[in-house]
């Protein structure tokens, strides 16, 4: 189980390859890896956003992931998981979030990838500041499901 937040943008793909082949100490035990992939839009509530800024709590927001990390793992018969959040100013089309599942049968890993999402959004000490073309906004609910 995993939690990293970054500044920097990331390689889906590459991350994946490289916790599988690094981290995860399942090789052959996984038959499903789901895998939710958030990305930052160009729009909401109506309005054009050109940017955010992704503000957090440091050593909080981790150890709400964690939390979350260990309920899923609680509750579906899962092998591994891993959760990568960007913070800081991030642009439309950037990854914003990943969030993986590991487990031996597909439908633990789509319940434990979703409920790691919902949790996520609605737990996490995460706080977003869109750039619109005419100012800045704090962004007060998230979107529904």
């Amino acid at each position: 189980m995993a939690v990293e937040l970054r500044s920097e943008i990331f390689d889906v793909g590459a991350e994946l390859r490289r916790y599988q082949d690094a981290v995860l100490r399942a090789r052959g035990k996984y038959g499903a890896t789901v895998t939710f992939i958030g990305t930052m839009r160009d729009f909401n509530e109506g309005d054009a956003v050109q940017g955010m800024t992704l503000e957090y709590y440091p050593g909080m927001t981790e150890k709400h992931l964690h939390a979350i990390s260990d309920e899923a793992r609680r509750r579906w018969d899962v092998l591994d998981t891993l959760i990568i959040h960007r913070v800081g100013k991030i642009l439309p089309d950037e990854p914003i979030v990943l969030v993986a599942v590991w487990s031996a049968h597909r439908a633990a890993a789509f319940d434990a990838c979703r409920y790691l999402i919902e949790e996520l959004k609605t737990r996490a000490p995460f706080w977003k500041q869109e750039r619109l073309p005419d100012g800045m906004r704090w962004v007060e609910h998230n979107t529904p499901p």
